[in-house]
């Protein structure tokens, strides 16, 4: 019996379970396959095996189903290999900062020291060369637009789909709700800023950490205390005290059981709160465990800290939930938990009354960096990638959840000896910020010339190579697999 004398449903059916190379052959063996693989095989595959990408996603919009799935396909293949583009975004900044890094569907915003530049994503032609970043512009908020005082935190809040409103916290303890002003024909490089409401922190206390989701605004201060902000309501909020020096929060709403999680120093540095009808609960409903072996937390816990926090990628074995965190850690470990596993430490009789604690279902490491991740994120090839952004050498480490021990780490551009302060991973670039500048590495095909804002002329300039056989797309950088013998690399 011939395939194409079976019903067209039936046919439709099997599209659903074949490879992206099993549907390209089908599609070239007559018109009828080809006119079902076009209308419904590249879309099933694209429902099936979804690459979440911020500054695609303009132009993804226009891509017909091929070309999306031939874009994931060799994206895919870059990352099976370890093949990037690595650019700096720009030259160095003047001074050594401390940045954070925030991201829409619109632009990339870089935020260090008092300034914001923000980085507009374009749309590819009809040649689908890889989706150009450009640069918009630069505000500063020193004197005489504002406080000379360094940004701590920032975060794109909702404004309807313009992305245009971003919160910002700076080290003076000020919180501040602004919206951009995009340069105009009349002035093609200017990027302005209008600054709406403002809330103040005393005590030298400051906002180290801003999320959003949806119309919640949730700010954590360096002291611990939590507030999670309705912006469509006039209901103040509540704040809830964690006690201890705090470094990064998470918010997640979609989850059956909404919840914040906060990364501190202290002898519970990575616990979870629920949120009920708008508030955070003051108690935790999950305190999570370093080990995933012991039985019994320590007599007498020794304090840590957690700096970085991600929803784990789409494509982890332990499935597409929310309810699955990623934690950056002092002591150099990258640990994964399920909130809803059972696997917990048995507490001590006699203990306080809290949550036993939460063993992590996976903890991954890079043998050869011995320094605490200061930054997580999620995505990548297949969506089954963890970044994370080590304290030390401007190391990013990169593991598939899938396989964790075949990690592999490079340097950022400049091979500087500053921390990774900040990443975001997408399904083909990674975006990430030193001390010295911002930098991205771009695992897409067809990335040229036009892809990323020019950098200066001549040999080496700002401490860059030019990687070989890159045609001055590309710069050199130092990458190394996590294949130390006899050093184990990751718990599971």
């Amino acid at each position: 019996m011939l395939l194409t004398a079976l019903p067209s449903d039936i046919l439709i059916l099997v599209l659903q379970g074949i490879s992206v190379r099993e549907l390209a052959a089908l599609s070239r063996t007559c018109r009828l396959l080809n006119s079902l693989v076009t209308e419904f095989g590249w879309n099933t595959y694209l429902r099936a095996n979804p690459r979440p990408s911020f500054s695609l996603s303009q132009t993804r919009i226009h891509w017909p189903a091929k070309t999306q799935v031939r874009y994931d396909f060799l994206a895919d293949r870059s990352w099976s290999r370890c093949e990037f583009v690595a650019r700096p975004f720009s030259r160095p900044w003047s001074n050594n900062v401390q940045p954070v890094l925030a991201i829409s569907h619109s632009r990339l915003i870089v935020a260090a020291g008092p300034r914001i530049t923000s980085y507009k994503f374009g749309v590819s032609g009809p040649d689908n060369a890889s989706p150009p970043i450009h640069l918009e512009g630069t505000f500063s908020f020193a004197p005489p637009h504002g406080r000379s005082s360094d940004i701590t935190s920032i975060t794109f809040v909702d404004d309807g789909g313009l992305d245009l409103a971003l919160c910002i916290g700076f080290q003076d303890g000020t919180l501040q709700h602004v919206c951009l002003k995009p340069p105009t024909h009349a002035n093609p490089t200017s990027l302005g800023v209008a600054c709406s409401t403002s809330s103040q922190l005393h005590g030298g206390d400051f906002f180290e950490s801003l999320s959003s989701e949806r119309s919640m605004l949730l700010s954590l201060s360096s002291n611990g205390s939590a507030t999670l902000t309705n912006l469509e309501a006039s209901a103040l909020p509540e704040t809830v005290a964690l006690n201890a020096r705090s470094w990064v929060s998470h918010i997640c709403l979609d989850s059956s059981g909404p919840y914040a999680a906060f990364g501190t120093s202290s002898t519970c540095p990575l616990r979870v709160h629920s949120i009920l009808n708008g508030q955070i609960l003051h108690s935790p409903t999950a305190i999570l465990h370093t080990n995933i072996h012991s039985d019994l937390p320590p007599p007498n816990p020794v304090s840590s800290a957690v700096y970085g926090i991600s929803r784990a990628p789409l494509a982890s074995p332990w499935g597409a939930s929310p309810q699955i965190l990623v934690s950056g850690w002092f002591d150099g470990k990258v640990r994964c938990y399920d909130l809803r596993s059972s696997s917990r430490a048995i507490a001590e009789a006699g203990s306080p009354k809290c949550p036993a604690p939460l063993r992590p279902v996976l903890t991954m490491r890079d043998p050869l960096q011995l320094e605490s991740i200061y930054s997580v994120s999620c995505g990548g090839g297949s969506s089954s990638h963890v970044a994370a952004g080590s304290a030390r050498h401007s190391v990013v480490c990169f593991w598939d959840i899938r396989s964790a021990k075949a990690g592999w780490s490079v340097h950022a551009p400049g091979n500087d000896r500053s921390p990774v302060y900040s990443v975001i991973l997408e399904s083909s670039r990674l975006y990430g910020a030193t001390q010295s500048r911002p930098f991205v590495y771009d695992f897409g095909p067809e990335v040229d010339l036009e892809t990323y804002p020019r950098l200066p002329e001549g040999r080496g300039v700002d401490g860059l190579k030019r990687k070989k056989g890159s045609s001055e797309i590309g710069y050199y950088v130092t990458k190394y697999p996590h294949t130390t013998r006899g050093v184990p690399t990751n718990e599971s």
